[in-house]
């Protein structure tokens, strides 16, 4: 019988003023070895060479609840006592009673970079002549928790979805296996890519890989596994080193498949994840590079000017890239409409997964509805919302870039994207106001200030004034996830204060509704009449915030 953790709930109060770093190690130990049925039961563990108190069990299931590592009884969140359970046992205990998946699949993880890998690779398996059926599931949602599964690049429909979310419901109650939240929606989406019998199915991994609830995808379903660049994020549950993080997420290789592994700046990444995949017996592989190249007459007219202070907007052009794959005897010329240098490196990463895929030997008859310009025009149709994102408002008038940037690896990017584009401007000598809009998720061990430093202050061109300013707030709370929660925004204007003094901020003190519109209100105001732009970042439920106020438009480079 599994050794279990039975918990109260009642611990509201002490998460609020508790922040715990649960070191992997503490975690694995707790979780197999000790059994509480008494907070004055928890005992202190050393890890390593850091004390972890572990006197208030209470916390642990809601940082466990996260994603789906936590099996909650049977009506999951209003449920207790509740017990912890680190292993894919419950999910594929359910998964039998299912019908069996038999989709060939294509499975990424990482820490950043997962959403635009997939969303790239499929609109370039889309781009076949005839199309093959793709269906890709990636979490979390932005506005409506179908936006996790999409088929043929558009979300399943509110019938489909309900269809198969009941039949998975209705099967975890007879069977009393009492799965979390994100093992029900991958399940989910497994039955709905089933029936629909796809040519591929393209998977984002949640959070880790070794035990997502992703992994439960049959050996000889997978056609290649992948990894992105691996940083530091969800220590909690991973493990406090980029290597031990790396470990957990190199775990979804499978024997005698290959694995694309894209590109680390962490040299000891690639060992550590050289070690695991060969451990695993799987093929490593590594991503084939791609290059960003001058505009061509092969592209089309040439691009306007980027400019921030035209009407209308002027967003910046596609870029113009060049790649090979061994599939094709020439090199791909493509446009990328996906902003930032790391995107580069996203698409490199894509390339070499579909390229895997049209190299292996059942796929021969398939390659050949593949060309240099399908694969071409694939790339140029990819849409990945909410990640650099170009998005004009007539009310209040403002043009918004959107970016769930939610760790320090990311908001790096931005931060290097950010001053791209401040010298990328027609003018680029003239003054900016440049607003932030804020909010961020409570997720120790990670810190707002980690989060926000590369930020903050911002890191102007020289010669170049820039005017910051920062609005803070609280994002909605996600449906059907009560444990994510908003990091008080007078908490985040600390933070601000000390990295940036001079910065002005603005602060939503209230929780009244309608927080985002005045932040996006308060900017319209100081922006003034020359260039401006509003950043909005911090977390991917305020970018869903955003695109549920339905007045946003979509700016295109093309």
């Amino acid at each position: 019988m599994k050794e279990s953790i039975a918990l109260n709930r009642d611990e509201d109060a002490f998460w609020d003023n508790y922040g715990l770093v649960l070191a992997r190690p503490l975690a694995f130990e707790v979780f197999s070895k000790t059994h509480l049925k008494k907070e004055q039961d928890a005992p202190r563990i050393r890890s390593h060479s850091k004390k972890i108190l572990c006197e208030w069990p209470q916390i642990v299931p809601r940082l466990l609840l996260s994603r789906g590592l936590c099996h909650v009884g049977a009506n999951r969140l209003d449920q207790t006592p509740m017990s912890i359970d680190l292993t894919l046992d419950r999910i594929q205990r359910l998964a039998r009673h299912l019908p069996a998946y038999t989709r060939p699949t294509c499975h990424v993880a990482g820490t950043n970079g997962k959403g635009s890998v997939s969303a790239i690779m499929s609109s370039m398996l889309s781009s076949s002549n005839p199309p093959l059926s793709i269906g890709r599931f990636n979490s979390p949602h932005l506005v409506s928790v179908r936006d996790s599964i999409v088929i043929n690049n558009e979300s399943v429909s509110s019938q489909v979805y309900d269809a198969a979310r009941l039949e998975v419901e209705r099967a975890d109650k007879e069977q009393c296996t009492g799965v979390s939240s994100f093992e029900i929606l991958t399940l989910t989406a497994l039955l709905i890519f089933e029936r629909a019998q796809l040519d591929v199915v393209v998977i984002e991994v949640g959070m880790g890989g070794r035990l997502d609830a992703t992994n439960i995808i049959p050996d000889e379903c997978v056609l290649v596994s992948a990894l992105t660049a691996v940083d530091l994020d969800h220590q909690a549950f991973l493990g406090n080193s980029v290597s031990a993080i790396a470990a957990e997420k190199a775990a979804i290789a499978r024997k005698g498949k290959p694995f694309v592994m894209g590109g680390q700046t962490d040299p000891e990444v690639e060992t550590v994840v050289a070690n695991v995949v060969n451990a695993a017996q799987a093929e490593l592989l590594y991503a084939l590079p791609v290059f960003a190249r001058a505009w061509d007459t092969v592209d089309g007219p040439a691009p306007q000017p980027f400019s921030l202070s035209a009407a209308p907007f002027i967003p910046p052009p596609p870029l113009p890239v060049r790649f090979s794959m061994p599939c094709f005897e020439h090199p791909v010329l493509a446009l990328l409409p996906l902003y930032g240098e790391h995107q580069l490196d996203n698409l490199g990463l894509a390339v070499s997964i579909v390229s895997a895929v049209l190299m292996n030997s059942a796929w021969i008859a398939t390659r050949a509805r593949f060309t240099n310009a399908s694969i071409a025009q694939g790339i140029r149709s990819v849409k990945w919302p909410g990640r650099l994102s170009f998005h004009t408002l007539n009310s209040p008038p403002l043009t918004v870039l959107v970016d769930g940037a939610h760790n320090p690896a990311s908001a790096k990017t931005l931060a290097a994207y950010l001053s791209h584009l401040v010298t990328l401007r027609h003018d680029n000598q003239r003054p900016l106001s440049l607003t932030y809009i804020l909010a961020l998720s409570h997720s120790p061990p990670k810190t707002p200030r980690e989060t926000l430093a590369p930020l903050l202050p911002f890191d102007a061109p020289k010669d170049v004034q820039v005017d910051v300013s920062v609005a803070l707030l609280r994002f909605t709370p996600p449906d059907g996830m009560p444990w994510v929660t908003s990091v008080p925004p007078t908490d985040l204007q600390a933070v601000v204060k000390s990295l940036a003094p001079g910065a002005e901020t603005w602060v939503d003190a209230t929780d009244a509704p309608g927080g985002l519109q005045r932040a996006l209100d308060w900017a319209a105001e100081r922006r003034g009449d020359g260039d401006g732009l509003v950043v909005l970042a911090g977390s991917l439920y305020l970018v869903a915030d955003f695109y549920r106020l339905g007045e946003c438009q979509v700016v295109d480079c093309f």
